[in-house]
């Protein structure tokens, strides 16, 4: 059948609504339950040795989601639909949070958490390549700036699920569980996307105009990456060393107020990138201003000043990794390997937490924080450059 001409060369706006709050879903699936709920868990189950088996579990973890991602793209690829895929990884996904109470012991819960990443991330890299078939490139920033609910969203479950009237791991394995269902279910209930025939052809040229080159997109996010790895795990550590009187509160609330702002950042830059056809432009300035936020963060002396630092990195940082995923799907254009190239794209998400650990005890103990955040802006900086010399043709 000959394509519709007349058809409108834009997704529906809904669809990519229930998309963003989709692909929310994932970061509800695992911010709260990785960052709160099942550190607590290791704690009552290995008693002293609980940093060690956490360390255990986050590696086999990571090395699980990572080949699943993979794996179950190409999958999807392979038999041309992602929705029975991320039908199927949401039921086991849920399935799996129910059986981690079962676990009476740090073996048997490593084990559980392995299944759980499989099957997660079953759900998760079918749900990124379903994006890659149905939206335009001319709405890759406005689909980057919708992602950037994904961390938002993440950390309010976060809170959510620690509400003082939330008793008990498996009450609240229950209410995280239940917000999984609520983001994604909609998204494969009632989302019809527009089709785009030329999104699924196998051997997609190039768009025009911009040249594709993955190993600087993969390099670039993997750069930052590191960096927002590092304030992700020592963060608290930083601001005790600025400020020991700084709450717990007061931190968690600065976290959430970066995440927060920057989704309109997000939206606005990837209207702006969409309208322009300036694709990469808000990737170059994002990641500029998050050098910028780095280098404030190390030259901070007081708490007001780290405070302030530490903003402009977290909103600039959030925004970039939001608009870098929607480019992405620009550059792995493939339809016939996309789910699988979009799996060996996302190591670029899992290697930081293998790298962060080696620079943060090579600096820290013997030149401060300081040290480290200059590294690290150093890094971002190398990022900046490599998306500012993105070629371009047409």
């Amino acid at each position: 059948m000959a394509a519709d001409t007349g058809a409108p060369r834009h997704q529906s706006l809904a669809f990519l609504l229930l998309y963003a709050l989709a692909a929310a879903g994932g970061a509800i699936a695992y911010v709260p339950f990785l960052t709160l709920l099942l550190p607590a868990r290791v704690a009552d189950l290995a008693g002293p040795a609980d940093v060690q088996w956490l360390g255990y579990i986050t590696f086999f973890g990571a090395l699980a989601a990572s080949a699943a991602g993979i794996l179950f793209g190409w999958l999807s690829d392979r038999t041309g639909g992602r929705r029975l895929w991320i039908a199927a990884g949401l039921v086991l996904t849920i399935a799996l949070l129910f059986a981690m109470p079962l676990a009476r012991d740090v073996p048997a819960l490593l084990a559980l958490i392995v299944a759980w990443q499989l099957a997660l991330n079953m759900m998760l890299g079918p749900l990124s390549a379903w994006a890659g078939d149905v939206v335009p490139d001319a709405q890759k920033g406005l689909l980057g700036g919708l992602l950037a609910l994904s961390p938002a969203l993440g950390a309010w479950s976060g809170a959510l699920v620690t509400l003082p009237g939330l008793n008990g791991f498996e009450q609240r394995l229950s209410v995280v569980a239940v917000m999984i269902a609520a983001a994604i279910l909609p998204a494969l209930l009632f989302g019809t996307p527009r089709a785009f025939p030329e999104l699924m052809r196998p051997d997609a040229p190039d768009a025009p105009g911009v040249a594709k080159p993955a190993a600087r997109m993969w390099l670039s996010r993997l750069l930052v990456q590191i960096a927002e790895a590092a304030l992700f795990a020592y963060l608290y550590f930083w601001f005790r060393s600025i400020d020991p009187a700084m709450g717990d509160h007061e931190k968690a609330g600065l976290f959430s107020v970066a995440l927060t702002v920057a989704v309109p950042v997000a939206l606005l830059a990837g209207r702006w990138a969409d309208r322009r056809d300036r694709p990469f432009a808000p990737l170059v300035a994002t990641a500029t201003v998050s050098a910028v936020g780095l280098v404030g963060m190390a030259l901070a002396t007081d708490v007001a000043s780290a405070k302030l630092a530490y903003l402009v990195f977290g909103i600039a940082t959030t925004a970039f990794l939001a608009l870098h995923a929607g480019q992405t799907l620009r550059i792995l254009p493939r339809a016939d390997r996309r789910g699988r190239d979009l799996g060996f794209f996302n190591l670029a998400n899992t290697f930081p937490s293998l790298i962060m650990p080696w620079l943060t005890i090579s600096l820290v103990p013997g030149f401060g924080f300081s040290a480290l955040f200059l590294l690290l802006a150093a890094l971002t900086g190398a990022a900046v450059l490599l998306l500012a010399t993105m070629p371009r043709h047409g």
